[in-house]
């Protein structure tokens, strides 16, 4: 995808995106601001329930141990900020555990959180997730198209890093999981666990007054529109609790969702908010996505009827004209003297357990089959309820 970032005078601190379901003099004063402060401290001020979705990109606690050198001698530009520091695993852990639960208090009951980690910390991450309660939906792996070369040869090269996505509790089953949106986007195939994309690099990598990394773990704008694409909806709050140069932010903001930033560091926090301010937001045509079927309006048989697309005694056959049913006037469908919704009927002249009758059952139309799920469809647009 294109990157956010536009090349525009800094405005001012006020972020106000005209976004989907933006409440009116009621927005509350965090959301699509940038909180400066420890995040467990400024979770705590959040209301309860209040965020659809968390991406945290926390310190991986990366352990290293003096600089890292190219084979000419020069230096690597790693990790080495004092907040990747702790002094002991346990400290590690203590810290993991305190801002996952601040997390799981301001998540929605049907809410999910992603967070993102290298082999450093995410096994350390994954197990306190499911002590607290978290159930684990998915890891997907970042393969990354430009690895940094592993420069002594003594390991196999970093080329991935893991994200774990999980839902609040086991129980929630009504999270947001856009599959057939995921599934458009990768050209008609299922959307696998393995995302194949760069890392943050070129005129979308923020710089510093000297022209250095601004940040050294900024991640690509592509790895969070996918997650946002996958598990948000346009409108939903977006937390994300150690913002840095505000990619979550920025993404959230092109895609019509809400955000809230959380960064201790005031430089971090200044320059995410001027980048943020500079992204336009998508219009709400084109932040329309595909709804699986289940979401949409249900739509009993009969309404067909009287609708007058069919009438009583109209005949209905499979794509193939193998099978063939009457259509009586209460809704259900006849095949020599059996009846039953078009559902059961569907799956008896097959000999199945189950069918759907809307993709099963077809009417002619110009000396064509066609489903009467089309039919569906056409009540559905004159009622207003198409998706």
């Amino acid at each position: 995808m294109s990157n956010l970032r536009q090349r525009a005078a800094a405005p001012s601190r006020s972020l106000s995106p005209t976004l989907p379901g933006t409440p009116g003099l009621d927005h509350p004063a965090h959301l699509d601001q940038i909180l400066v402060g420890d995040c467990v401290a400024m979770m705590e001020r959040l209301p309860a329930g209040s965020v659809d979705a968390i991406f945290a990109d926390p310190p991986y606690n990366l352990q290293l141990e003096g600089g890292l050198t190219r084979p000419d001698q020069s230096k690597v530009d790693a990790v080495d900020d004092d907040w990747d520091k702790f002094d002991s695993f346990e400290a590690y852990d203590a810290f993991t555990r305190a801002w996952l639960i601040a997390c799981r208090r301001v998540l929605k009951p049907n809410g999910t959180i992603w967070v993102i980690g290298s082999y450093h910390n995410i096994f350390r991450v994954g197990t306190i997730l499911q002590d607290l309660g978290y159930w684990v939906l998915n890891d997907i792996v970042w393969r990354k198209a430009n690895p940094m070369p592993n420069f002594r040869g003594k390991r196999f090269t970093n080329a991935h890093e893991t994200m774990i996505w999980a839902s609040r509790s086991q129980d929630a089953k009504s999270y947001t999981f856009n599959y057939e949106a995921m599934k458009a986007f990768n050209d008609d195939l299922q959307m696998r666990s393995d995302w194949l994309l760069p890392i943050c690099t070129g005129s979308e990598r923020l710089k510093d007054g000297e022209g250095a990394k601004l940040h050294p773990t900024q991640k690509p704008e592509a790895l969070l529109y996918r997650v946002l694409l996958s598990s948000t909806n346009p409108g939903d709050v977006v937390l994300d609790p150690f913002s840095g140069t505000g990619t979550t932010a920025a993404v959230a903001r092109m895609m019509g969702r809400h955000f809230v930033g959380i960064e201790r560091d005031p430089a971090y926090a200044e320059a995410a908010r001027k980048r943020i301010a500079a992204v336009t937001p998508a219009s709400a045509e084109g932040l329309a996505s595909q709804r699986p079927k289940r979401a949409e309006p249900r739509i009993p048989f009969g309404a067909v009827l009287e609708a007058g697309l069919l009438t009583p005694g109209d005949e209905l056959t499979d794509a193939k004209g193998r099978h063939k049913a009457l259509v009586r006037a209460d809704g259900t469908l006849e095949v020599a003297g059996t009846t039953g919704s078009i559902h059961k009927i569907g799956a008896h002249v097959q000999g199945l357990d189950a069918c759907n009758g809307w993709t099963f059952w077809h009417t002619q139309k110009d000396g064509a089959p066609r489903p009467i799920d089309d039919l569906r469809a056409r009540i559905r647009e004159g009622l207003g309820l198409a998706s």
